[in-house]
């Protein structure tokens, strides 16, 4: 138990440090393949989705959240990573169209998974309401295409 608390509490501290200089440095920084990674498990590793100018909107409403709301994200991303699945669908579940959401209560963070092993984080939101708003899942449709567009080599595939 003591081993994993470490664990969690180190792998909070090292991705706010790595993410802390996104924002903090005095020249634009650009997001890319290397240092869009937020977690790498045993199963999935979890990415952040970025534009071509390196933008991410999911990071940047994720650097926005309070500690607390930054760790309960952080714990669900180390349980899909390191288990493969998160069987409470109060905190995972499909959005449908093959998208999925991490639900920290009260945002959503929707993402899909591809090939390789991979989730991509697409976009996030604070919940407003019970469904899902079509304007998220557009944006998150919009992501998904941009992505395999810029990485062919990277195909979904149907991992569930």
């Amino acid at each position: 138990m003591f081993e994993k608390q470490t664990r969690l509490q180190s792998l909070f501290y090292v991705i706010n440090k790595n993410l802390t200089a996104y924002h903090n440095c005095d020249t634009f920084y650009v997001m890319d393949r290397n240092d869009c990674v937020i977690y790498k498990g045993k199963f999935f590793q979890i990415e952040w989705y970025y534009t071509e100018k390196g933008e991410s909107q999911p990071y940047d409403y994720y650097k926005a959240c309070d500690v607390i709301q930054q760790r309960k994200f952080l714990m669900l991303c180390q349980r899909m990573g390191d288990f493969g699945k998160i069987l409470d669908k109060t905190k995972f579940r499909s959005e449908g169209d093959d998208f999925y959401a991490f639900k920290p209560q009260p945002d959503r963070y929707l993402c899909f998974f591809k090939k390789g092993k991979k989730i991509i984080v697409t976009n996030a939101y604070m919940k407003k309401g019970d469904k899902l708003p079509k304007s998220e899942k557009l944006i998150a449709t919009t992501c998904r295409t941009d992505y395999l567009r810029r990485f062919p080599e990277d195909k979904e595939e149907d991992e569930k």
